[in-house]
């Protein structure tokens, strides 16, 4: 791999790049790469410098036209057309899952999240299914083995796009009916339910911070930690984070109390977050 194809961003690290090198020619070689496609795009956990020595290499392929080739399992997503084909291969051990978009359904997801679109609907704020929500914003942090000028111009294409106001008010929807839940569940005194419905409450409120920054990623909850890490928003240390997110600070013998405590921590941090 040309390592003049990437494009750099500060998510990348060397292991990340160097990683990849030969995974194009690997994909050509077992007949995964259609001859006429317009980029490949390397995405998740390598991409971002996080992955394990067991992680996926995960790619999209785009092309103009549909894929033709071996596929493990087609991905139902409401667009036209209504599926996107997925091959997986072992290469010394590593799984190797390649996705097969069109061309004209990455426009299909960005017209869905246009502004005038949010201001339709926004409150509602499920434009996009998990599999188009994902594919959306990887796009912000993939690496591109080939065809960067078609990643530079759909960064682009989606930067103009009200897919940050999308999400962030996607999670602040999910964070406020969470607490909702959590105050119900204490005053019917079932403590444990909201113990949980809290906790779920403050992932999402985080959620929607980091989204607020332009940091995406609220589909995969496992990488949570790692997003607000890196982003670190003035709003919420890393360490008042973590303390909620372990459940540091909850006595087990009053739970009510640790759970009225986030209920309103999860409120003030939904004020702090600025949809734009």
């Amino acid at each position: 791999m040309d390592s003049a194809t990437l494009l750099q961003g500060p998510w990348e690290t060397p292991a990340a790049r160097a990683g990849l090198a030969g995974c194009l020619e690997g994909l050509e070689l077992r007949g995964l790469l259609p001859a006429d496609h317009l980029a490949v795009i390397c995405v998740g956990s390598v991409a971002r410098g996080w992955a394990n020595d067991g992680s996926d290499y995960d790619f999209n392929v785009i092309a103009p036209g549909p894929w033709h080739g071996p596929s493990a399992r087609t991905i139902p997503v409401p667009l036209r057309p209504g599926t996107v084909p997925s091959a997986v291969e072992y290469v010394d051990g590593r799984r190797w899952e390649v996705k097969y978009w069109l061309d004209i359904q990455v426009e299909q997801m960005l017209a869905k999240v246009s502004w005038s679109e949010f201001e339709q609907g926004g409150a509602a704020a499920r434009a996009l299914t998990d599999a188009e929500e994902l594919f959306l914003e990887r796009l912000s942090t993939c690496i591109t083995l080939s065809g960067a000028s078609w990643v530079r111009g759909k960064r682009q294409a989606l930067a103009r796009t009200a897919f940050r106001a999308f999400v962030t008010t996607r999670s602040l929807v999910e964070a406020d009916e969470a607490v909702e839940d959590a105050l119900g569940q204490l005053a019917a005194g079932d403590t444990d339910s909201a113990v949980l419905s809290a906790h779920k409450a403050f992932g999402h409120v985080v959620d929607a911070l980091l989204e607020s920054h332009g940091v995406y990623g609220s589909r995969t909850p496992k990488w949570r930690a790692r997003r607000l890490g890196e982003a670190r928003p003035r709003q919420l240390s890393y360490a008042d984070y973590w303390s909620v997110e372990t459940m540091r600070d909850l006595d087990p013998d009053h739970p009510a109390a640790w759970v009225t405590q986030v209920v309103q921590r999860c409120r003030d941090l939904s004020i702090e977050v600025e949809i734009h």
